[in-house]
């Protein structure tokens, strides 16, 4: 009996580890697993403390220079949204991307943070929506687009509407979205090397910043900053980087 009980135990342990191990740990906005902490959690997320490009930054004195235009070929998508305990995130269906300078970027998905990660001259905007794009060598590129008060977002309001009620699981609707309305008409934009925002913060990821912010009814925004009061990373050290600003 004995001899059977270390080897329940040793299964059990073995169990548990391979748990841990394959179940990333939890981390969150707030207290002891709050932005500050990331990098402790996992070796998997020591560059959130390590880097040196991390995101988001505080966009400060860009450096003016002639840059390319963003090709956006954004085509309407099916309704798959998952609220995965961060964010509510938007799947988008294959074949929309972008191009810069002859270089394709499919989208992948949308989520939205509240209020914006992205401070330009120290000031947040009332929400952020990251575009997250990646290229066939798998390099990543997020479009960031800034969001203030103001007339309604056919985009936002179709999410709005169809809010998933459980968390960590897709729900497919019946309605379609069309990124594209998420964009503001001018689109020229702040760009620089950083990171993904949220843990395991993966550096060499290229970011553009849209200058020119979208809106969203007082209502559309509430609902979001109900689901998520404050889903931000605070602003990183620049470390040196260029921020190049088109014009």
């Amino acid at each position: 009996m004995k001899k059977l009980s270390l080897v329940l135990a040793f299964a059990l342990g073995t169990v548990l580890a391979y748990s841990q191990e394959h179940h990333p740990p939890h981390w969150s906005y707030e207290g002891v697993t709050g932005p500050a902490r990331w990098g402790n959690l996992t070796p998997d997320y020591s560059v959130c403390n390590t880097g040196q490009e991390q995101s988001p930054i505080n966009i400060v004195n860009p450096v003016p220079a002639k840059l390319p235009p963003i090709d956006f070929h954004y085509l309407p998508s099916p309704l798959r949204l998952i609220d995965n305990g961060h964010s509510v995130q938007v799947n988008y269906a294959p074949g929309s991307h972008i191009t810069v300078s002859g270089k394709q970027y499919e989208l992948l998905q949308f989520h939205f943070h509240h209020p914006s990660e992205e401070e330009i001259n120290g000031k947040r905007y009332d929400l952020v929506i990251h575009l997250v794009h990646k290229d066939t060598e798998g390099h990543l590129a997020v479009i960031a687009v800034l969001f203030k008060e103001g007339a309604s977002n056919a985009a936002i309001k179709a999410v709005v509407n169809h809010l998933p009620t459980i968390k960590e699981q897709e729900v497919t609707t019946d309605a379609t979205i069309d990124a594209a309305t998420l964009l503001p008409q001018t689109r020229n934009y702040y760009t620089f090397t950083g990171s993904l925002t949220t843990p395991p913060c993966t550096e060499g990821v290229t970011w553009f910043v849209l200058q020119t912010p979208s809106t969203l009814l007082d209502t559309e925004l509430k609902t979001l900053a109900k689901l998520y009061p404050h889903n931000a990373r605070p602003v990183q050290p620049l470390n040196g980087r260029t921020v190049k600003a088109g014009n």
